[in-house]
């Protein structure tokens, strides 16, 4: 609706002064076609004995903006950057800016303050997400089928680890490049000692306690030796929804009540059984690394393309349903050490012992998790040719890197997905030692 100009019947005639009326002519716009508004602008002077116009109109068009332009998808970069190791001596970063962290404390105390209950949503009072439980099985069984792709696998490409650092290669022959941070490492000048590795080399092994209820009593430092740890990818499945005879957990069906900080109410009390160690170490075999060769002999050399393409696949739907579930399901790491802890609190254990651990007498600074904390990548040195020669310490800015599992995957005859060629550095040709002199 356009709004009307004024009338000189509506003002006092003694004015003396200037007055500029606007008058907005919207035509019904269209959803296909974006128009232009129609301004006019109308200035008047009014003078004792009348009114005088002065100026003139300006008028917008009313014309469409041309046709809208198709969507395009924006094509990979060719070259991306290497993720940064973070130092150990210091602090990791906040995932959320510290500024919101503290912005939502203020506003728990000041409903708390006032008597009003902290406003919660599933999960955060204890119930699951309907719409995410078929997420956390198909996150649960492709972690299984990880396993058995990846030690099979392993059969076939040979893995070498440092003994003094956490450096891992793939391939037959090891690469010589000068980057080992060990405790000894400047009496071999940062060259590494490499021994054979394991399934645990290519899935860094990062494991939670389990808790029949997150919401329940936490963990104590003289009550750790009464939980069970399992894989934390695993243990955020179950609080996802998944059903494990031999780790149980408690499914609410009335919601967690706070006020502030405080727990008003738990859903109703529910004794936790007892022991809290439910299973013995055989059941924990079938979605853990441990032992994973002798339960998965080498397959026939003519299945190694096909596993490898299945294993890449569980890798993604791990990847991406962790990523998923992460963002609903509160999992914490220490700050300080690679600790993960999976329900909306930290454990006390006094377990920590990385930087500055006597200041905090060992217990562990607790901070919303990422994705790459709980299921890390473990990048490698990408090979381009697995029976060339060893990677050479001087053309070290000429290879690219991927992580671990997709590195495995790829020397074993799997098409590699797109997101991770621009760091593989796949265009790139790699020179001789001289050529190398003449590159700038």
């Amino acid at each position: 609706m356009g709004l009307p100009l004024l009338s000189s019947s509506s003002f006092d005639p003694s004015y003396n002064g200037v007055f500029c009326g606007m008058e907005f002519m919207r035509p019904p716009l269209s959803a296909s076609k974006s128009y232009s508004l129609e301004l006019k602008f109308k200035c008047q002077q009014f003078h004792k004995g009348g009114l005088t116009s002065l100026g003139a109109i300006l008028c917008a068009s009313q014309r469409p903006r041309g046709h809208k332009s198709t969507w395009r998808r924006e094509p990979l970069p060719q070259n991306v950057d290497f993720p940064t190791p973070f130092p150990k001596k210091k602090k990791k970063p906040y995932p959320i800016p510290f500024k919101e962290i503290k912005k939502a404390g203020r506003e728990d105390k000041k409903l708390a303050d006032m008597g009003i209950e902290k406003p919660l949503e599933p999960p955060k009072n204890g119930l699951l997400v309907p719409h995410l439980v078929p997420v956390a099985y198909e996150v649960f069984h492709a972690w299984k089928l990880l396993i058995k792709g990846l030690t099979q696998l392993l059969h076939v490409i040979p893995v070498h680890g440092c003994s003094q650092c956490s450096e891992v290669h793939v391939g037959r022959n090891a690469h010589h490049i000068l980057d080992c941070d060990g405790s000894t490492s400047s009496h071999r000048h940062s060259s590494h000692l490499w021994v054979k590795g394991s399934i645990n080399d290519i899935l860094v092994p990062i494991e939670s306690y389990h808790l029949f209820d997150p919401f329940g009593r936490r963990i104590k430092h003289d009550t750790r030796f009464e939980y069970d740890r399992i894989p934390a990818v695993v243990e955020l499945c179950i609080q996802a929804g998944v059903d494990i005879p031999e780790y149980p957990s408690r499914r609410r069906t009335n919601p967690v009540r706070m006020l502030g900080k405080r727990v008003l109410d738990r859903g109703g009390n529910v004794e936790e059984p007892k022991p809290w160690r439910f299973a013995e170490s055989s059941s924990l075999i079938e979605f853990d690394t441990y032992r994973a060769s002798e339960r998965f002999p080498c397959p026939p050399l003519s299945d190694i393309p096909k596993i490898a393409q299945e294993t890449i696949g569980a890798y993604e739907i791990v990847r991406k349903g962790v990523t998923r579930l992460m963002k609903k399901y509160t999992v914490k790491a220490c700050g300080y050490c690679s600790e993960v802890h999976v329900g909306p609190w930290g454990h006390s254990a006094k377990l920590c012992g990385s930087f500055k651990h006597q200041w905090r007498d060992g217990k562990h600074g607790w901070q919303d998790a990422t994705v790459g904390e709980v299921f890390p990548p473990n990048h490698v040195w990408h090979v381009s040719d697995p029976s060339g020669p060893p990677l050479r310490n001087k053309l070290k800015r000429f290879y690219g890197k991927a992580p671990a599992v997709i590195e495995v995957c790829m020397q074993a005859g799997a098409k590699i997905p797109d997101e991770y060629k621009p760091m593989m550095r796949l265009d790139i040709v790699i020179p001789d030692s001289e050529e190398a002199r003449m590159i700038a």
